[in-house]
């Protein structure tokens, strides 16, 4: 459990709730039922096991932060999933109407990545290696999501989109529930719409027209985005999605920033081995383009 103020807010919620769902709880020390939730919370917290995280807001402290969210009442809890609150519930709950609150909206537990990421060799630099040695991991336990998503994201990478789609069948119908999947699934259908819609290098040419003629042409921008995406211009994607972001955060039913997500899983490496307690680090890149879609959001 953890303090959150205005301080610390995008790190240890917004940017938190892109990889892990973010409970926060509103209270105040003054307050009876906050009493008898917290420790509620807490337990459940300890239940899910890494399903979720619990942070705690003190609304008197902290009335910037309670204003944001509309917050009327306390104790007051809203869940956030990658960086907007999606639910929330009002009241001391019991720990079994706590729990019936979570799992309308937390993935299964047998869906969560697993603790540590899929360990290569140090010496395993060669593609061909280190795609024996996932295809393997893959063979030897279907359910390790870690190391299908790895096995075919290092397909996508080296071009064998064939290969990829057949890794990925298995699994496809686990995309709502595994946003990594997701991930992948919106990489693959970036890449059927360039080979049949924007075939060739100057296909951007005709994006750039539109845009220039309308820089409010977001599906023109989303296409451009798609393109660039299946070329592997990672970068270039994020830029074109935040440019729709910054005009209209909602559009075509967040389809934007689902994509902005989708292209900072596929470009975030597997973690490294780090010793317990340590935190690995995350991707510079990564993490400017995290940051400024928190900004974004948080505007």
């Amino acid at each position: 459990m953890i303090d959150v103020t205005l301080a610390n807010f995008e790190t240890e919620v917004v940017a938190a709730s892109m990889t892990t769902p973010v409970l926060i709880d509103f209270w105040a020390p003054w307050c009876g039922p906050c009493k008898s939730l917290g420790p509620i919370l807490e337990k459940v917290e300890q239940a899910y096991a890494g399903r979720f995280k619990l942070v705690k807001i003190d609304s008197d402290q902290e009335q910037q932060l309670g204003a944001a969210f509309g917050i009327r009442s306390i104790p007051t809890c809203i869940l956030m999933m990658n960086g907007q609150p999606v639910d929330g519930f009002a009241g001391a709950l019991s720990e079994g109407k706590v729990k019936e609150f979570l799992d309308k909206h937390l993935p299964p537990a047998e869906e969560q990545p697993e603790e540590q990421e899929l360990q290569l060799e140090e010496e395993s630099t060669d593609p061909a290696v280190i795609l024996e040695k996932l295809q393997h991991a893959v063979a030897t336990d279907p359910a390790d999501h870690n190391a299908r998503f790895d096995y075919i994201k290092l397909l996508l990478t080296l071009g064998h989109e064939d290969d990829a789609k057949v890794a990925f069948a298995p699994v496809i119908s686990q995309t709502s529930v595994v946003r990594r999947f997701d991930s992948l699934k919106r990489w693959m259908d970036a890449l059927d719409f360039a080979a049949i819609n924007a075939p060739g290098e100057n296909a951007s040419a005709g994006f750039d027209a539109k845009i220039a003629i309308n820089k409010r042409d977001f599906q023109a921008r989303f296409d451009k985005a798609r393109w660039l995406m299946a070329g592997q211009h990672w970068t270039g994607a994020l830029d074109e999605l935040l440019e729709i972001l910054m005009r209209d955060k909602s559009w075509n039913e967040d389809l934007a920033r689902k994509t902005y997500i989708a292209v900072l899983d596929i470009m975030e490496a597997p973690k490294p081995k780090v010793a317990d307690g340590q935190i690995p680090p995350e991707d510079p890149v990564v993490a400017t383009y995290r940051r400024r879609l928190s900004s974004v959001i948080l505007s």
